[in-house]
């Protein structure tokens, strides 16, 4: 018709209405007859645009969103550190962005660290000086991708917990910083932010940390040389302030330069040989914490994903990989494992719970469903847990679609620490051990035995057993569909709260999570 896509909109919404479909038509006709299309064509095409009003929102906000659907898959296939840059800074969707970020990682863009003298408000796309000379096309991407490894993704000082839009743009303004006081000094960020800084690395590349070599030099500095110092810091700065009254930023480095204030807790940067031995010595975080750190302050397993520490456990209980569970057979029985990405427990009109699971391993994600025979012993783990094991059978949906019909879960650092400590068989015991069930009208932190009364009778004549069991509540959800008798529960146990931030999505639904 030629129309802007918001008249086309109100079209649309026109369709919804019965009385509106004669009007719409005798729009639409003489406008298509006008712009060169034949009866017969014009009549086909009414006839597929008039069926959109019997499927009402459904198909109508299919079609909506199709252009925009369209343009997201081109500027992904041609522009993809751009896109995914763009994606990051403005968080659409219920995906959390650790997972848009190993996404970017599979398509083989480098994920650049935080940066003090360079990170911004926002996600930034940069040109990388030496790309990866050995990326190699996934099977899964067409051959004439460009190769993405060219460009790489900027950290964005706007996902450090607690800083504020302020905080970032004093940031911003001060730069360059010529050292950790120097930031202090006219940044204006409070300390628990700078303190944050430091741990995700975000002073890394001004004093060289992390950089390989055989031996630490005398005179470097890691990150808890940094943090040692922020106390003392942040008192000198404060001293300072009240001596000088309320600077500006602009004043502040003047002050700076021309020597009125002396930056006494100065690390040396690479070079400054005269300063050299003031470092405190103190042990290089390792790995693993890094990875933690960055999960703690940014949300994010920037620098490794956080699954790679396991990847020996991986292999020595045959877990299947997220990109290879389209060459298993179906109904095979398998294990997954990986970061819990998301639930999602929508209401059924049979009153049965149904919980999907997301996992997310790093080459890719794994969905597994629990349907209500499995969920009374491992419920809790799936809910209160956020590194998983999942133990399924391979139900395929599609020519690519795959989920796993669940039969168990487990806490991954669980069976790691049983494997380290001692080896594969403690693993496969803690596995085949199945977890007890929780008991309806027992929550977490009760103590002293349940009541055993009339209910607990009525119950086990119910279940024709003379073991007596608590009757089984009925709890409705308030669309009115039946629940399971579990979803009020919250089992005993920490570990989501444990986790560095809620890495995951979670959909309200009939269990209440």
């Amino acid at each position: 018709t030629g129309v802007t896509l918001a008249e086309a909109d109100e079209v649309r919404r026109a369709l919804g209405h019965k009385d509106g479909h004669p009007e719409v038509q005798a729009w639409f006709m003489p406008i298509a007859l006008k712009r060169g299309y034949s009866v017969p064509d014009a009549e086909r095409i009414w006839e597929v645009l008039a069926a959109f009003g019997s499927f009402g929102f459904c198909k109508a906000h299919a079609a909506a969103f199709a252009l925009p659907t369209y343009q997201s898959a081109w500027l992904k296939a041609h522009h993809t550190a751009a896109f995914v840059a763009g994606v990051l800074t403005h968080d659409p969707g219920m995906y959390p962005k650790r997972l848009i970020l190993d996404d970017a990682r599979n398509f083989g863009i480098p994920v650049l660290g935080l940066d003090v003298n360079i990170s911004d408000g926002v996600y930034r796309v940069e040109r990388v000086a030496d790309p990866e000379t050995d990326w190699a096309l996934p099977d899964w991407l067409p051959a004439r991708m460009p190769n993405p490894t060219r460009y790489g993704i900027r950290l964005s000082l706007a996902d450090v917990k607690g800083i504020n839009d302020a905080e970032v743009t004093g940031i911003v303004a001060g730069r360059p910083y010529a050292s950790l006081s120097d930031f202090f000094y006219r940044a204006g960020a409070s300390r628990p932010i700078v303190e944050r800084l430091i741990v995700a690395g975000g002073f890394d590349s001004l004093y060289r940390i992390g950089q390989a070599s055989p031996v630490r030099r005398r005179g470097t500095v890691n990150r808890r040389d940094l943090l040692l110092q922020t106390k003392e810091l942040d008192q000198w700065v404060r001293g300072a302030r009240k001596a000088t009254g309320t600077l500006t930023p602009r004043s502040r480095r003047r002050s700076a330069a021309a020597g009125g204030t002396q930056l006494i807790f100065d690390f040396p940067l690479p070079g400054d040989q005269e300063l050299a031995g003031s470092a405190g010595g103190l042990p290089e975080m390792t790995d693993a914490e890094r990875v933690s750190a960055e999960l703690e302050v940014l949300g994010l397993d920037a620098s490794r994903h956080v699954v790679d520490f396991y990847a020996p456990l991986f292999g020595a209980l045959g877990m299947v990989r997220a990109k290879d569970l389209l060459g298993v057979r179906s109904k095979s029985e398998v294990l997954v494992a990986g970061v819990k990405v998301a639930t999602q427990t929508p209401p059924v009109r049979s009153g049965r719970r149904v919980v999907f699971v997301t996992l997310d391993d790093g080459t890719g994600c794994a969905d597994a469903t629990f349907f209500e025979d499995a969920q009374g012993a491992y419920a809790a783990t799936v809910f209160h847990s956020w590194l998983l094991v999942i133990r399924g059978e391979v139900r395929r949906t599609g020519p690519r679609g795959i989920s796993l019909r669940a039969t168990g879960a487990w806490e991954l650092p669980t069976l790691y620490e049983a494997w380290n400590s001692a080896g594969l068989d403690a693993v496969t015991d803690l596995m085949d051990q199945t977890p007890a069930s929780p008991q309806p009208g027992s929550r977490s932190g009760s103590a002293g035995p349940l009541d055993f009364s009339e209910q607990a009778i009525q119950g086990a004549a119910e279940a024709r057993s003379p073991r007596p069991v608590m009757a089984r509540p009925v709890l409705v959800h308030p669309t009115g569909f039946r629940m399971s008798p579990y979803s009020d529960l919250k089992p005993p146990g920490e570990d989501t709260k444990t986790a560095p931030r809620k890495l995951w999505h979670a959909s309200p639904g009939s269990s209440g999570h």
